[in-house]
């Protein structure tokens, strides 16, 4: 009998104003762990009763007032937790912890980088690319099996986002950004489930501006949120998907859940 692990990716926008619906997926989706990002609650202030309420005892969490924020809420054991200060300034932006199967999940929140792509004039898109550039250092150095998540808030393919041409010189589209992820991806030679299962250039977002009245009509969407897993643990992912129906919820995230599946 083959045991399957489902694991789940969110950028919330506030853990407790979004309660609600965060109860309403793990009820429909059941995942053994939930990873958000962009939780804006401190750890003395994190809602932990409600996952426990739903079987989620084991928690990792590295939360900020206010601000960032990541968590791991899971119903199996996590171990070896660490938290990498990418940004290089004290910023709540990644946790990550060993399941007992041997696979490590990473999840990281990478900044924004505000709206000029120019570090110059920018200090947050150099910060963006700075935060990149030392996850690729780490990425070469990695020896175990690891599924890294989250928010990366780069949309690297000409098809991950509504409009190639509009959007070269809006942030999280623009060369730079795409080289500098390309890099962080080769460092391990990570493999892009969202693609591998959904391959280019078919239609596949995972943010909405909040900007848009309609945003299901304008549909002008990013793929902003991304799971990537070792070369020798992609062979065990059976299956990714994009549960785009959760931007419709009544007080949603601007992003929507990322769920993948995988034999153990």
């Amino acid at each position: 009998m083959v045991n399957t692990l489902k694991i789940a990716s969110w950028n919330i926008n506030s853990v407790r104003a979004r309660a609600g619906i965060v109860e309403r997926f793990l009820r429909d989706e059941s995942p053994d762990i939930l990873c958000l990002q962009e939780t804006k609650a401190h750890n003395d202030v994190f809602p932990a009763d409600l996952f426990e309420r739903l079987g989620y005892l084991h928690h990792q969490l590295n939360g900020q007032r206010m601000h960032h924020g990541v968590a791991i809420l899971s119903r199996v054991p996590l171990h070896d937790p660490g938290r990498h200060d990418w940004q290089d300034n004290g910023e709540a932006r990644h946790v990550g912890a060993r399941l007992d199967c041997g696979i490590r999940v990473e999840n990281v929140y990478v900044p924004a980088g505000g709206d000029i792509p120019d570090r110059t004039l920018n200090p947050k898109f150099g910060q963006k690319l700075d935060f990149l550039e030392r996850m690729t250092r780490w990425s070469e150095g990695l020896r175990e099996p690891t599924l890294i998540l989250g928010d990366f808030n780069v949309a690297p393919l000409p098809s991950d986002v509504w409009n190639h041409k509009a959007l070269l010189d809006v942030v999280s589209h623009t060369p730079i950004e795409v080289e500098t992820l390309g890099r962080l991806q080769a460092a391990h030679d990570w493999v892009d489930l969202g693609r591998h299962f959904v391959p280019a250039p078919e239609r596949c977002f995972t943010w909405w501006s909040y900007r848009a009245k309609d945003w299901a009509a304008s549909d002008r969407g990013r793929r902003l949120d991304h799971m990537w897993a070792s070369p020798s643990l992609a062979p065990q992912v059976t299956a990714h998907r994009v549960l785009e129906p959760c931007r419709g919820w009544e007080r949603p995230s601007d992003h929507v859940p990322l769920v993948v599946e995988l034999a153990l």
